[in-house]
């Protein structure tokens, strides 16, 4: 098992620090909902099927570590609130090595 870290800072804009496992088939949303980063009910609306936009992330650091966006994640982020150029889905952000160190901000709910 191997840990990486991550850094997210929160909708109040308070960095926290965290801890994530890449054997667990996790995404960036469920490691945000596990932590307990944002409201309940305020991300994951739709259970990571790329279909909400809630779990909305602006990449501060390390986006060249990231896999390329796919059309469903690139639709869905042309239809949601607060786009920035940074923006991706937490969903479609697999948790593995290739990712250690990430710094995200969650975006502002709708």
């Amino acid at each position: 098992m191997q840990d990486i870290t991550l850094k997210i800072t929160d909708r109040d804009g308070v960095l926290h620090e965290v801890i994530a496992p890449t054997d667990m088939s996790m995404n960036l949303m469920e490691v945000i909902r596990s932590y307990e980063l944002a409201e309940e009910g305020t991300i994951g609306v739709c259970g990571g099927m790329a279909m909400c936009a809630s779990c909305q992330v602006y990449v501060v650091g390390g986006a060249d570590q990231l896999t390329d966006m796919g059309d469903e994640e690139d639709a869905m982020l042309g239809e949601a609130f607060h786009v920035q150029e940074n923006s991706r889905l937490g969903c479609q952000i697999p948790i593995d090595s290739s990712i250690d160190g990430l710094e995200v901000q969650i975006a502002p709910y709708p």
